[in-house]
């Protein structure tokens, strides 16, 4: 097969698999998220094997201890959760009412020392129409991630294939593995294993370890917060912890939220508004010095940035299927991308072409003494 044919059979098929995503969309979060989950527990799978348990029972047993862990977690924590962000979504436009006033109650009288009283005038309109639109913004978002919580609660009943396609997918992962290994091209097998390898490095790597993250610095910001007692703290304690998975997404949502709340709910007292910036501090301090080097390292070997772009990318063009799917693809494009750059590096097309007469000419040299 030419390279022009190779080109296009591996186009067609990257096209293929974006259309069957695009059309299929609405389907496949159950079978996404068993392959994940099956991704994800098969080294368990394999350990257990390695121990003397053949492969149905040690499938049997990792699911049946999922299942209990992941159920037991969504009935202490839903019902706390749904009565946290219930209130959140209530107070929060008296809450921001209450913060704005503060806010040119005590930040812009100096404005009248410099431009009069018409700049502080319409440094409290833009003010009043900012936090004004913010609020309607951040309201809006809230209440629709509670309705579609209800929706995903409603879709959850479909989600219980989840664990019966991540079953059988578990117990047959090894000979999947092995087929598709047999189909891969006989002429470029090893570096097609050796990218597969590295995608592999760089996917599990960065889901288990930024998993772990998630969770640690989710349960981290929940206790800080319910401690000091602010207002909806294990709310805004789980929320930072989940949208850790974006750089500095996490941090940065939980901050605003948990300082603005605590200054609404604590003011005159700065105490607890600084005990309350402390706990992401060292949130940050945990996250950027221990969790990530220990657990995350980088293994991904993506820049944020880039990581950024895809999520928003493939959330946007395939919802949520799109966001399960953006850190594995990013992590593949990533891979094939460090594998052009390599290839064209050694090719004349980067050393051009006296380059390859000069090898030629000393190639020549070397075979005639």
């Amino acid at each position: 097969m030419t390279l022009q044919r190779q080109i296009g059979f591996w186009l067609g098929s990257l096209l293929v698999f974006v259309l069957l995503l695009v059309l299929l969309r609405d389907i496949l979060l159950p079978f996404i998220a068993a392959l994940a989950l099956a991704y994800l527990l098969d080294p368990l799978a394999d350990r257990l094997e390695r121990m003397g348990m053949n492969r149905l029972t040690a499938t049997i047993v990792i699911l049946i201890i999922f299942l209990i862990i992941f159920v037991l977690g969504l009935v202490l924590l839903a019902p706390l959760l749904g009565r946290q962000l219930a209130g959140l979504v209530d107070r929060l436009p008296s809450d921001a009412a209450k913060l704005q006033a503060l806010a040119m109650e005590k930040g812009f009288p100096w404005l009248e020392r410099f431009g009069g009283g018409n700049l502080q005038q319409e440094a409290q309109n833009s003010l009043g129409n900012l936090v004004g639109q913010a609020t309607q913004w951040v309201g809006g978002l809230l209440k629709s991630l509670w309705s579609g919580g209800t929706a995903i609660v409603g879709v959850f009943s479909l989600l219980v294939l989840t664990p019966v396609i991540a079953f059988y997918l578990l117990v047959d992962w090894d000979r999947m593995v092995a087929a598709v290994d047999s189909w891969l091209p006989l002429d470029h097998r090893d570096t097609i294993r050796g990218l597969l390898h590295e995608m592999d490095m760089a996917i599990a790597g960065f889901l288990r370890g930024q998993a772990l993250v998630c969770l640690l610095l989710g349960t981290f910001y929940a206790i800080g917060l319910s401690i000091i007692g602010v207002n909806f703290g294990a709310l805004i304690g789980i929320i930072s912890g989940f949208l850790s998975f974006i750089p500095y997404v996490g941090s940065l949502t939980g901050l605003v939220l948990s300082v603005g709340v605590a200054i609404v709910q604590f003011w005159p007292d700065w105490t607890w508004p600084l005990a309350t910036l402390g706990v992401f501090l060292a949130g940050q301090f945990l996250e950027g010095n221990i969790f990530q080097p220990k657990f995350v390292g980088d293994s991904i070997g993506v820049h944020p940035v880039w990581l950024m772009f895809a999520l928003l990318a493939f959330g946007s063009l395939f919802g949520f299927v799109g966001l399960l799917l953006a850190v594995p693809l990013a992590a593949v494009i990533g891979v094939l991308c460090r594998f052009a750059l390599r290839q064209y590096l050694a090719s004349n097309l980067y050393h051009g072409i006296g380059a390859r007469r000069s090898a030629s000419a000393k190639a020549r040299a070397d075979a005639e003494l």
